[in-house]
């Protein structure tokens, strides 16, 4: 039978960005509000999160050129975008296919945005309690997302590279959440799964997670896990290593 999918898929988390440090200041110092100016959507990486980017691509661009990507989908959120254009500068002369794509955006927090769990507790505390009792997979802040609304779109997302990008090999690069919801639906996952795999520990900065098809699964073969936080290309170039959560911060369910 035809192949519908890809022959690679590798999902990578942008690099640190300036929101991730600034979170990390506020919850030291117990703040309620993440000092950061911009819009989420708008928030640049780091400088770290600029090196992080650049290890990443000198290794995909140390792969053999059957081996690399050749289609590149993106996140429009500013360090997302940033990321794959460093990825994709260690990969001179590749011929590549470049899509942002909107429905890899960072899941959207509404009223908890640049709130930080102290914040979110104190302001809110109807709705940090709701949280707790329905947990993040399920909960829906005013004006943002739950898991289950992000995983939506991407169930969009695989419909469109099933349909276009059969046999390619293809990158995508996002964010935290979007990261674990392509898992969950990659991996067949279910609520208690996925929120296992959250809770053992956040996804690194430019981390890969990857997955190869295999013709020998089911009756026409799937898209079986390869790699999973994959850092060694950083850790190989002396790039620090970050697992720091996205704008708001929130307490694991």
């Amino acid at each position: 039978m035809e192949q519908k999918w890809p022959q690679e898929i590798w999902l990578v988390r942008h690099g640190q960005s300036a929101g991730n440090v600034a979170r990390d200041a506020a919850e030291a110092a117990a703040g309620l509000l993440i000092d950061i100016a911009e819009r989420d959507v708008d928030v640049p990486l780091s400088p770290l999160g600029e090196r992080q980017s650049q290890a990443l691509g000198d290794w995909f661009g140390s792969l053999p050129e059957d081996g690399r990507p050749n289609i590149v989908l993106h996140s429009p959120y500013v360090r997302a975008a940033e990321t794959a254009r460093l990825i994709i500068a260690g990969m001179p002369g590749a011929d590549l296919a470049v899509q942002v794509d909107e429905r890899l955006r960072e899941k959207e927090f509404g009223v908890l945005d640049r709130l930080t769990t102290h914040g979110i507790s104190q302001k809110y505390p109807e709705l940090y309690a709701q949280r707790q009792h329905v947990g993040k997979f399920y909960f829906r802040p005013p004006g943002g997302e739950s898991w289950c609304d992000v995983i939506l779109r991407l169930r969009s997302v695989l419909d469109t590279i099933t349909r276009e990008y059969a046999r390619e090999r293809v990158l995508i690069v996002g964010h935290q959440v979007t990261v674990n919801c392509f898992r969950y639906l990659l991996e067949r996952m279910d609520e208690a799964r996925i929120l296992e795999a959250d809770r053992a520990g956040d996804v690194p900065n430019c981390s890969v997670t990857s997955y190869a098809f295999d013709p020998t699964l089911g009756k026409r073969g799937k898209l079986a896990a390869r790699l999973l936080n994959f850092v060694a290309p950083l850790e190989a170039s002396a790039t620090p290593v970050t697992a720091e959560k996205d704008i708001p911060a929130a307490p694991k369910a």
